[in-house]
Order: C-alpha cells, then structure tokens, then sequence
C-alpha cells in the first residue's frame, strides 16, 4: 500500500467515529424515525442494520411519504450456545420490540426484524441483562465466531467450543462505545486504544469458524479464517485455512466467490496469537480504497498462499509449519435424534430458512420451558435441544406433533438441506425474492426428484439468495440460485455435499418460474447415469458444466458468459 492510500467513504466516517461513536448517540434520541448514513453505517459495529420495508416504497411514495424505517438486530452468540433461559428471553422480545419472528443467520446468530427505533436500546439493554450482546454482530471487525454445535459428549469437542468462544473474546473491540451509547455506562475521559483493530478497524467484514475434523457443518472453507482441530487420541493443533468468502458484484470485474486455502497446522497454545496475526496482516494490507475488492479473499490470491505466510510469519517473529491434509466426511446438520455419549439424548429440529415464527415458535418455547434445554443454533439455520433424558423423547415429539411442526424424518430430504437469505423485503442489497418464496421452489425440485425416483438421495444441496453477496453460501452448493435481476436467477451447479468445491455458472437470468424446468433436464442424465452413490454436485463436476449446458431448454453458448 502507498503510503497515503485513498480512503473509501466508509473507512472515511469510521476514522472521524471517535471508536465507533459517531452520530449515533445523538441521532438515537433527535426525534426522527431512522439515521444518517455516516450514522447507519457506524451503527452496523452496533449489531444493527437501518432497513425500510421495500413492500411498501411505491405506495408511500406516490402518497408523498418517505421509507417506512425499521431495524434488523443481530445477537451474536458464539457457537450458537444458548442457555434455556437465554432462549427464552429472545423469544419474548421479538413479541415485545421486533416482528413477532426470530431468524437463526448462517452464522449461528439470531437476528430480529421490524424494530422500531425507540426499541433499539431497551432491546440491547434487556440483551446484556442476560449476557448477550450485539457489539460486533455486523460490520467490519471479526464477526460472530462459528462453531460446530453438535454436543456429542467428548473432550475434543468440549475444547472446541471453549477455544470458539475464548476466541470470541478475545477479537471483540475494545471501544467503550457500546456500553456508553446502549448501556448508559461512563463517558470515558480519553479516547481507549483499539490494540487490534486501531482507528479504521478492519476494510471489511471478517468470518472465522472451528469445523469438527471430518465435519464440515460450518463451510469452514466459505471464511477468512477457517480453523479445523488436529486430533489424535487428544487434540494436538489446529489446521488453520485462510481467504475464503462468498461475496461478488454483478458487472464488477474480478469479483467472485473464493475457497479459503490450507496455511498452516499450529500447536493449541499458538492458535490465538497466529489468528491475530492473520487478523493484523488483513488490517493492515487489506484494500481501503474499494470495498468491493476489500474482502482478505482477495488479498490472498493476489499475494499467493506463500506470500500471505511469510507476511504473517513476520507479525509472529517464527516459521510455521506445512498444514496437516484435511479429510472430510459430512457436512450434515445433525438433525433428528442422536445419542451424546453420556446417556442423554440431543435432537436436531429443522427451521425452514431459519425463520421461526407461529406455531414453531409456541413449539420451541414449550419445550424449552418444559424441559429447561440448553439450545444450540447451527450454521445450517436450524435448532438443536441439548441434554434430553430419553423418558422424554415422546413427549417432546408429542408437543411437536400438537403444534403441527413437522419432525425431520417427515420432511423430504432436499427441503431439510436448503437455505435461503431474507432478501426482500428487509434487506437493501436485495435484487430479487428469496426467503419468501425459496419453499414453493424447493418443493417444486422435490417433486421433480420424486418424479425420477431420485428423491430418496443423495439429493443436492440447494441454496439461494436475493442478490450475488452469496449470504446463504450458494456457491458452494451442488445447485446455487443467486438473485440476478427482478424475478431472474443464476443457476450455478457442480459445488460440493462436502462444501469444499465452488459451483460453475450453469446458466443466467433464468426466470423463478423456469428454474425447475431449466434443471430438468440435468436431473434426468443424473437419473440416467450416475455411478453408485455418486452426489448430484459430484455428477455435475464429472462429467463437466460444457455438457451440462448443452442440455438446457433454449440454451445459446453465450448464456454461459461471465457476469
């Protein structure tokens, strides 16, 4: 970098927010219904994204009025790890100050929609009564810590959650801002140091999760940090992956979606300081001027993998040493019934998107009350009940079964694997549907699978969403839908069960009611042609996207061409 580097307008309002107070204290309390865009964007650091509820801008605008504001509130909750009395104050507050629904996020957070301005800070307040927070959820800091939630009652995985949330810990800001603006806490005198972050904070957003070894719930290789335990008898290191990230722009050159690439396996005691290391080396050499370009995905590919060690080996003062290989065998969710290992019983309940609300929502606030279960939210967008004693396995059923939630074993394969981002109408980087009408696609693909006897598995994981930021990981799914224009898709198909293989573009601007159609045929060959337990992603890789478009309804070659 030169050494007076261009700033973005963003990194601009960050370096004059005083630690990421800026307006927000006084615009909090001036009357209005929403914030100043120097306002909302150090508001993001907060936890909080300013929304409008696109439903209804035309109507409002004819009629002479300006947006219907409303915030989105993310909780970030390492690991996805609730206490039953944790759980149950979120779920009384999204009556009390949000829409009425709770949506568990791809990254094991929950977030509330629909909040007024006026409820912002006695949410975060009754949130840090209960040893919650939202400092951090958004923005561009190290964001909320995934982890591979699944309780099976085994020191290496006990370990696994404690380094996620000591790690956690350690990456928050140091800012009192938080605690001054929404906890009512002392004005400092001075402005504190920011040891990690300094005064710009980080070019942009910054993931990191633990996956399992063998268990790729998480998409560890969809982060700027993926960090996988080396076990052996014990848990001898950690194999650390760096430079993954979903996100491009449609039209922007050069942006794509990228796999994070194996760095280094470190002793336990190393792991902390080489992540803060790799967090400096971002900090300090990611691209300020272009947030489009910001990402550290982008940083190490264009330093390289060896490049990128060096310059984090010159942070720590030592060598690293070569990563241990990765094996993977699942990346499932752990849904229905499993025994932890200590008598007890945990039971992985599908969330359809992640949205949970009516019925399901009087469901798990029952169970919970009934049986005072520790929670667990997955990267999957689902819920996990801990610590059930098998004389309750009925009647948490029955109570299920009441309330007309289906259970796992009776929700078809290809609905239970898919996610959709919220899209429209709450998000403003939203091009097109998602959430709302990713079920009636789903089932559509579902009864074409069942059509071809296919339905049984393995059936592909399908993944869609609004606009090409890829917030529910479309790009390595066996079958991406990413929202391209009003109505209109890219179709992306080949990506990995196992999350460790990106998607080709199959073809664009496919309208939502031809999706099914456009993928018939691919279904067909697969039905026709796959080797014995062969993947529909894995399918789709062999035999090559060339010959896959070929197959298409009205296909022409340049429907392949790059975005």
């Amino acid at each position: 970098m030169s050494d007076t580097p261009k700033l973005s307008r963003v990194e601009q309002v960050k370096l004059v927010s005083r630690h990421l107070r800026g307006p927000v204290e006084h615009e909090l309390h001036d009357g209005s219904d929403h914030f100043s865009d120097e306002g909302y964007q150090i508001l993001k650091f907060h936890g909080i994204y300013q929304q409008e509820n696109r439903d209804v801008r035309k109507a409002r605008k004819a009629r002479g009025l300006g947006p219907e504001y409303a915030f989105m509130i993310r909780v970030a909750i390492p690991g996805g790890r609730l206490s039953p009395e944790q759980y149950l104050v979120l779920d009384r507050l999204a009556d009390e100050l949000g829409n009425a629904t709770l949506r568990i996020t791809t990254r094991q957070a929950i977030q509330y929609h629909g909040v007024r301005k006026g409820g912002l800070k006695p949410l975060i307040q009754i949130l840090n009564r209960n040893l919650l927070t939202t400092l951090s959820a958004c923005g561009d800091v190290v964001r909320n810590i995934v982890a591979c939630p699944a309780p099976f009652v085994d020191r290496q995985r006990t370990e696994l959650m404690r380094y996620a949330r000591e790690l956690s810990d350690r990456l928050k800001p140091r800012t009192h801002a938080y605690y001054e603006i929404w906890l009512d806490g002392e004005k400092a005198a001075t402005l504190e140091e920011e040891p990690l972050y300094g005064d710009t904070y980080l070019p942009r957003k910054f993931k990191i999760a633990f996956a399992f070894p063998g268990d790729n719930c998480v998409d560890v290789y969809t982060q700027d940090i993926g960090i996988v335990p080396w076990v052996k008898g014990q848990l001898r290191g950690f194999t650390i992956l760096v430079g993954g990230g979903m996100g491009q722009s449609h039209g922007v050159k050069d942006t794509h979606p990228l796999l994070a690439k194996p760095l280094t396996t470190v002793a336990p005691e190393q792991l902390f300081e080489v992540v803060e290391a790799i967090v400096k080396v971002q900090r300090d050499h990611g691209r300020r001027d272009d947030r489009k370009f910001a990402r550290m995905k982008y940083l190490v590919e264009q330093w390289g993998i060896e490049r990128f060690k060096a310059e984090v080996e010159r942070y720590l003062g030592y060598t690293l040493a070569d990563p241990i290989p990765l094996v993977w065998l699942s990346a499932d969710d752990h849904l229905g019934w499993y025994e932890q290992g200590d008598g007890r019983l945990f039971f992985g309940l599908f969330v359809e998107n992640g949205r949970i609300r009516d019925n399901l929502r009087t469901a798990i606030r029952t169970v919970v009350q009934r049986f005072a279960l520790e929670v667990r939210l997955t990267p999957q967008q689902n819920i996990l009940f801990v610590n059930i004693a098998p004389a309750d396995r009925a009647a948490i059923e029955k109570i299920f079964f009441d309330h007309d939630v289906a259970l796992p074993s009776s929700v078809p394969l290809v609905v239970q694997q898919a996610m959709a981002c919220p899209a429209l109408p709450t998000c403003g980087l939203a091009i097109t549907e998602s959430e709302r009408v990713m079920p009636q696609v789903i089932r559509d693909i579902h009864a074409l699978l069942s059509r071809l006897g296919l339905h049984d598995g393995p059936v592909p994981h399908v993944r869609m969403t609004g606009c090409p930021n890829g917030c529910a990981r479309p790009y390595t799914a066996e079958i991406g839908l990413v929202g391209r224009s009003l109505n209109s898709y890219t179709i992306y198909l080949g990506g990995s069960s196992l999350g460790n293989r990106l998607g080709e573009l199959y073809l664009d601007n496919v309208k939502r009611e031809e999706i099914v159609s456009s993928l018939e045929p691919v279904f067909a060959l697969y039905q026709r042609e796959r080797k014995p337990g062969e993947s529909f992603g894995d399918f789709c890789y062999r035999i090559g996207i060339v010959a896959l478009q070929q197959l298409a309804p009205n296909y022409k070659e340049d429907d392949s061409a790059g975005q």
